[in-house]
């Protein structure tokens, strides 16, 4: 084998070996924020905004057990996410958004959508399916409906690369 063709098989691997340590994006990176909710349980709607590195609103509070109906708009020119978690779910999942960047699925404005469905090996993709989040490009609308059945940290971020960094973050307050 040359010295070129053993750098590009390199290269692949590598990049096998990573999407394959990141999983399927699709494992419910929930953290103990609680569950999936069902849609006749909701009590009420909270509108989110996402701007450029911010929430609108910067909080939410809720009771614990109860199931709310999250409907997401991105009004920033950047991707971004709405993701429910704690702490250290969020800083877990930035990796996995790191790889999305780097691998280009991520493009600042848009998605590559045909690099998200792309078989990474063994069933994983970078999918962003996950049911406590939702990742928008600029101008799109989304919701998510969960059940936060545990008081404790439990924040709203942006994983996008540098995005949680800039304050992009919001505590979810349990009355």
């Amino acid at each position: 084998m040359n010295a070129s063709a053993f750098l590009v098989a390199a290269a692949a691997m590598s990049m096998s070996a990573t999407a394959f340590a990141a999983g399927a994006h699709s494992g419910g990176h929930g953290g103990g924020s609680g569950e999936p909710g069902k849609a006749s349980e909701v009590s009420r709607t909270i509108n989110v905004e996402m701007h450029d590195n911010y929430y609108e609103p910067e909080s939410i509070e809720v009771n614990p057990g109860e199931t709310v109906r999250f409907v997401v708009e991105n009004k920033g020119n950047l991707v971004h996410e709405f993701n429910i978690g704690t702490p250290d779910m969020h800083e877990a999942h930035q990796e996995e958004m790191k790889m999305m960047v780097e691998h280009g699925v991520i493009q600042g404005g848009t998605l590559n959508h045909d690099m998200m469905n792309m078989d990474m090996g063994d069933g994983h993709s970078m999918k962003h399916d996950d049911p406590n989040s939702v990742l928008l490009e600029p101008g799109k609308k989304s919701e998510i409906v969960w059940k936060l059945s545990e008081q404790g940290n439990i924040e709203f971020a942006c994983n996008v690369p540098g995005h949680y960094q800039a304050g992009m973050y919001g505590d979810v307050d349990f009355n």
